[in-house]
């Protein structure tokens, strides 16, 4: 239970804030947002404020911005019955297509045409009467009650997504890959304020343990190691890998002192050894902290450059085939790993599995592939170049390939996931 509520919670705030920077620019652009989900499937619980209806789904698997223009189907379809909501000068204000509409409470019709992009009205016949027949304005704010009962605003043709500006697109497209890379940055930086300090890059020396190597041979914590039998240190990377790699071989450590004194020390890692039986030396260290307030906001940007460095070298490797797609991993992998993460770091851990997986999400949304992010980014990118859209019909090709790329994908993730967790 606790690994499927951190889960949850990791899996939540990452798609939260992602869909948020969609709805932030979106709104900021004028495009009508006609809901923002939290989860997929069937709706637990909504609301609606300031022309958006906020909702709970039940799978707790991803969430969704839906912006006006976007929809594959239309709010309503001819024929249907619907409750009116008529305000003064007879103009609608709601239409009501649920079976809970209650008839005392607004005009029953069946709808025989409607405009609700340009002209803004609904025709139909009155409780079934196709000898009584209105035409009835309809307020540019009228909301729409769908049948499972979803509230939804209506969207005139200029709060549509497509008649924004070229500019304001390319920023709500953009919006959620950089809001995932902002959590990424404030993700590290809280994990470098819970733990005391940032991890030093340089071969200074932190803790010693007592009656290890290490301590054995005088060293002391703040330590600078310069060289290693003669040959130059520079990283504490560096210095890890030379100990390693020579376990019960004497080393000789050249070493300045915190008062400037340089010395050398002879050292000899102990030897441990790994699960598959690899030998390996330690001299019981702990790296150095910087524990200054600017080192730990400093980490934020740094830890988040470094995995996206790491993360795009590893699609590059994917897409020349030097890195199988057996490496991929899907939700069963996250899940795993959050179990992994929560049992060994708990809360500290989580923190900095948010900011991984974080930049994850962002990296992988914009690559240029049709359904995604970075795929709308090519298009605006195109529409630019050529100073006009490509056709909707061609659009939606694109996308309805790259949806099917992406499913494939997923399938395919899945199947590995099921592979290495259940039958390995």
């Amino acid at each position: 239970m606790q690994t499927l509520l951190a889960f949850i919670l990791v899996f939540g705030i990452i798609v939260i804030v992602h869909e948020f920077g969609h709805f932030y620019f979106a709104k900021k652009a004028g495009i009508l947002v006609r809901e923002f989900s939290i989860g997929m499937g069937p709706k637990l619980f909504q609301t609606h404020k300031n022309e958006t209806s906020y909702t709970i789904r039940v799978l707790p698997l991803g969430g969704y911005v839906l912006m006006a223009g976007y929809e594959d189907e239309e709010d309503i379809r001819l024929g249907m019955s619907a409750l009116l909501t008529v305000a003064d000068q007879n103009r609608v204000t709601k239409i009501d297509l649920s079976d809970e509409a209650v008839h005392v409470d607004g005009v029953p019709v069946d709808v025989l045409d409607y405009d609700f992009e340009t002209e803004l009205y609904l025709k139909g016949s009155i409780a079934g009467n196709m000898e009584e027949v209105a035409i009835f304005e309809v307020n540019e704010d009228a909301v729409i009650i769908q049948e499972d009962g979803t509230i939804h605003q209506i969207a005139p043709a200029h709060r549509q997504v497509q008649n924004a500006s070229l500019l304001n697109r390319i920023l709500t497209n953009f919006g959620g890959p950089l809001n995932n890379f902002i959590l990424a940055i404030i993700s590290f930086m809280v994990f470098a304020f819970m733990q005391g300090g940032v991890p030093a890059s340089e071969a200074v020396l932190g803790d010693i343990q007592p009656d290890s190597p290490a301590a054995v041979a005088g060293l002391e914590a703040g330590d600078r190691v310069l060289s290693i039998d003669n040959k130059a240190v520079e990283t504490w990377s560096e210095m890890v890998l030379t100990v390693q790699e020579n376990p019960e071989n004497p080393l000789i450590f050249e070493v300045e002192k915190n008062n400037g004194e340089i010395v050398t020390e002879e050292v000899t890692p102990e030897m441990h050894e790994a699960e598959d039986g690899t030998a390996y030396g330690l001299i019981g260290v702990q790296v150095f902290m910087n524990e200054s307030f600017i080192d730990k906001i400093i980490f934020g940007f740094t830890e988040t450059w470094s995995y996206v460095k790491t993360i795009f070298l590893n699609i590059i490797m994917l897409v020349t085939g030097r890195l199988s797609l057996d490496n991929l991993g899907g939700p069963i992998a996250i899940f795993s790993m959050t179990s992994e993460v929560t049992r060994l770091a708990g809360v500290l851990g989580i923190v900095n599995f948010i900011g991984f997986l974080s930049v994850n999400l962002g990296l992988m949304n914009l690559l240029p592939i049709p359904g995604l992010d970075g795929g709308k980014l090519v298009l605006n990118f195109i529409e630019g170049v050529r100073g006009k859209p490509i056709s909707e019909e061609k659009q939606s090709i694109i996308t309805l390939v790259g949806v099917v790329l992406l499913v494939l994908l997923m399938l395919f993730v899945t199947w590995n996931d099921i592979q290495r967790h259940f039958f390995n």
